[in-house]
């Protein structure tokens, strides 16, 4: 799995034809990325609500618009996630057109690796320049040493383990959905009826020690005490 640091780097992917949205997920998943699809810019917009990704590969032209119009408005909300176009329009004004609103530019057709290597580079661009700590009361989390303490003491975390003590701390004691926290920390292959959240909520709990910090909100998820 492609990671930053501990955690697994997370792509969108939204193209209106099947094949190529087929051929890009499987070739990103084989290069260890975890990777969402979508076949529109609704879907797209649904992935985006509930989801954090390190990079986005938006089609230009889909069944509900262009995608540099949607990418344009979520740019003016605050929203800076690396974006890769793709597009079967390959003159001079589509290539400064899709390089103005995103961050890079593939035309159609292209070469798998190409984009790989590509996404690879986008990817690069989200890590942290310098050290973030996010904390909540005795615990912290050191984005770029991928380290969590409690109390001063050091606590060993698998990988998901750490991205979904991150999610929680983002939230700064708020709620965070079962969705939101299996989508930080896996894809959209894991079953809503799966329990692996609830494993991983119980070795968090074990691991952090007490007082207990990590609490269930009934119906909805958890959040940190």
């Amino acid at each position: 799995m492609t990671r930053l640091g501990s955690v697994p780097v997370r792509v969108l992917v939204t193209e209106d034809d099947e094949d190529i949205r087929l051929a890009v997920e499987l070739a990103l998943r084989d290069a260890g990325f975890a990777v969402d699809t979508a076949p529109d810019l609704a879907t797209a917009d649904e992935a985006l609500f509930v989801n954090s990704y390190d990079c986005a590969v938006f089609d230009r032209k889909l069944p509900d618009g262009d995608s540099l119009g949607f990418v344009r408005g979520h740019r003016k909300s605050g929203w800076t996630v690396p974006v890769l176009f793709l597009t079967g329009h390959d003159s001079v004004a589509d290539r400064v057109a899709g390089l103005a609103e995103g961050d890079d530019y593939l035309g159609k057709p292209f070469a798998v690796a190409e984009l790989i290597a590509r996404v690879r580079n986008l990817c690069r661009r989200a890590v942290p320049s310098g050290p973030e700590v996010l904390r909540h009361g005795d615990l912290s989390l050191d984005v770029s040493r991928h380290e969590v303490h409690r109390s001063g003491g050091l606590v060993s975390l698998t990988a998901k383990e750490f991205a979904v003590v991150r999610r929680l701390l983002e939230a700064a004691g708020s709620t965070v959905t079962r969705r939101e926290l299996e989508a930080a920390a896996w894809d959209e292959l894991v079953a809503p009826t799966s329990n692996v959240l609830d494993v991983v909520i119980a070795q968090l709990r074990r691991k952090l020690g007490p007082p207990p910090i990590v609490r269930t909100v009934r119906g909805t998820g958890f959040a940190l005490s």
